[in-house]
Parts: structure tokens; sequence; C-alpha cells
């Protein structure tokens, strides 16, 4: 750990706990707290916890909060008619390369809450506060840096959740899929990075080792972030300055989806250059079938020319060695490719992303 490196208000438990610490993003988090590979199947078979307190949450309020994110985002927060209902979106550049991909939910047309990654929080913070200045709107981001946030996951979680969290209450009780409930002095969010069932919980910093030790207490498992970097992966689901990052387009990331083109007269950072510029690649998933590890940044080899893996790792439920790969925009799910490794030629077959859901293989 750096000197400099930021600590979560969990940072003593998990120290307590044996985890391994390294530096993401600037913060001192638990990468595994012994084995990684039984971390993972605990969220795949049971119920696992993360600490997630690094990532930052921005309340959003005032007069102009939905025009400000109509504006801003390349999804489209009109979308979500129902109270605490959530939205994915990518946040572009007027080249419409990506700045962060985030997750928003809705309160009220005067009432947000914003979620961003670690590593791109105070940029993203500066970048918000340019437009919302620069267009002279009516609003006013809030950092909620006095929150922790836990995720827990898996088929178990929220039975377990609703034994160690009070304003739960019950399992039943949790909210729909991608929606938020504000319950006192917590936000309690049915959504997750695991391709698991699950819930991510903000809540007071002063609170959070208590919470912590409580779900300990019901059995949900602690797991560091290689779980839930090969979690993600095998659920398909994109790591920012990985996956994406300013220079890419989300129309080359598999993200064409979080995409809102519908109303004409919306215009958003970066629909100019989306518009400009279609998708001149395609995410797939790959499975290696010769022996060896994928990694980011391996060549591919497909009929229609050059692409690159851009994620990598042993999938623990698969068994195999899979890569999400940015490959011509002609290669189709079910082709066999060529990756490179150690200057050898290894047989591999894409497939459609995601490899894993809800515990089950689809590949």
């Amino acid at each position: 750990m750096t000197s400099s490196a930021r600590q979560t208000p969990l940072h003593a438990a998990h120290l307590a706990a044996g985890a391994r610490m390294v530096d993401f993003a600037g913060w001192d988090m638990p990468v595994n707290y012994g084995s990684q590979i039984e971390e993972h199947h605990t969220v795949r078979r049971d119920a696992g916890m993360f600490d997630v307190s690094h990532m930052l949450s921005i309340d959003l309020t005032g007069a102009d909060a939905t025009r400000f994110l109509r504006g801003l985002l390349a999804n489209d927060v009109a979308k979500l008619k129902e109270t605490g209902k959530a939205l994915y979106s990518c946040m572009l550049n007027e080249a419409g390369g990506v700045i962060d991909d985030l997750i928003v939910y809705r309160f009220g047309d005067t009432d947000y809450r914003i979620v961003v990654n670690a590593g791109t929080a105070d940029k993203d913070l500066i970048w918000m506060q340019a437009r919302l200045t620069g267009d002279n709107l009516d609003a006013t981001l809030t950092p909620r840096r006095d929150l922790a946030m836990i995720a827990i996951q898996g088929p178990n979680a929220l039975a377990k959740a609703a034994l160690a969290i009070p304003e739960l209450g019950s399992a039943s009780a949790a909210p729909a899929h991608f929606v938020g409930i504000r319950a006192g002095e917590l936000m309690i969010a049915r959504t997750g990075y695991t391709g698991e069932d699950g819930l991510e919980i903000a809540l007071p910093a002063a609170r959070a080792a208590d919470t912590w030790d409580a779900l300990l207490g019901a059995g949900v498992k602690p797991c560091g972030l290689g779980a839930r970097d090969t979690l993600r992966l095998e659920a398909g689901m994109n790591l920012y300055g990985q996956d994406m990052d300013d220079t890419v387009s989300p129309l080359d990331a598999g993200l064409a989806w979080t995409v809102d083109l519908r109303d004409d007269a919306r215009d958003f950072v970066g629909r100019a250059a989306l518009q400009a510029n279609p998708a001149s690649r395609r995410l797939l998933g790959l499975i290696l079938e010769d022996k060896g590890i994928l990694r980011a940044h391996i060549k591919v080899f497909a009929a229609g020319g050059e692409g690159e893996t851009t994620s990598g790792s042993f999938s623990p439920t698969l068994e195999r060695s899979i890569a999400f790969a940015r490959v011509p925009l002609e290669t189709q799910p079910g082709e066999e490719v060529e990756v490179e490794i150690r200057g050898k030629r290894l047989k591999a077959r894409t497939v459609k992303l995601p490899f894993v859901r809800n515990g089950k293989a689809l590949v």
C-alpha cells in the first residue's frame, strides 16, 4: 500500500479478516481473504459481500436535474417512471468516448442519485459541474463521501441480508430488480456487478463496520476484488479503463444498448460524434480451446481481420479461460479464431455474452 492510498470505513475489518490488500484506483482494497476461487463460488452458490465504498455516490437535486441528465448521459433518464428505478448509462465526451459508465437512480424529477466508479470519481465531478455551470442550470451536485457501500450478492443474498439489516425487514421487502429504495439512513438497491441477484447498500460510514459484522453473523462471506473481477467477466459486464475508456465509443464496446437516440429533440454530449461514426468493431466473448490463460491485450485473428482482448481470466464456473474481445464487426458468435499467447497461435471460439448468469453457464 502506498502512503497516499485512501482507506474505506471497512479497512480495519479487512485487515482483521486477514485480507490481502492492494492499491486499486488509489484505494487500499482487499483482493482476497484467502482463496479467490472459493470467494467466487460463494457468490455463485450462496452469498458473498464486497466493500464497494471506494465508489462515489453523488446526489443531484434541483429544478433542472432531469434536464441536466438528459443532456449529460447517452441513455435517457426520461424513461424512468417508477420511483427509485435505476438506469445504466455511459457519460461521453464530445468525441463520443466514454468518460465513465454509471448508474443513476430517479427518486423524483428534481431528485436523483448517481453512482460513479472510484478511479474516475474526481474527473467525473469536475466534468459534471462544468456542464452544470456552463449551461446555467438550477441543480446541485453533492458528493457523498460520508457514505459507505456494501454489495451483497448471490442466490441467498436477500435472505441473509434481511437477517442482518433491520431496515430491510425481510427478503420479500427488497426492491424490484434495478430499483433502489430509501429506508431510514440507507439506500438499498437491487443491483450488482456479478450476474447474481443481490443488493448494493449505501449507508452512513459510521454504521459500516457494525453492518459488515452483522452480515458476517448471518453467514455472508467477505469477498475481494479478485472474485469481483472474475464474476463480472463471466457475467459479461464491462470494466471501465479496461473494456472502454475516453478513447472508445460505446458502440464499439458492446454498449450500444445503453445509447438512446429515439428522441430526435434530445441532444446529449457525444451524440453528434456517435451518429457520425457508427460502430466499427464489436465486443464478443472468447473461450480458449487450447491450454493457456487469456489476459487483456492479446491479439485475436478472425476471418474478418485482427482484434484484441480487453479483459481475460480463468473462469471458475466454466473451468475454462475466457475473455472479452473487440473484433471486426463481421465476426459472429460461434466462429473459430486464433489468439497469440507468448508467440504461439492458439485456438479459441467466439460466443455471445454473458458466459454465466444466475449461476448457470450460458455457453
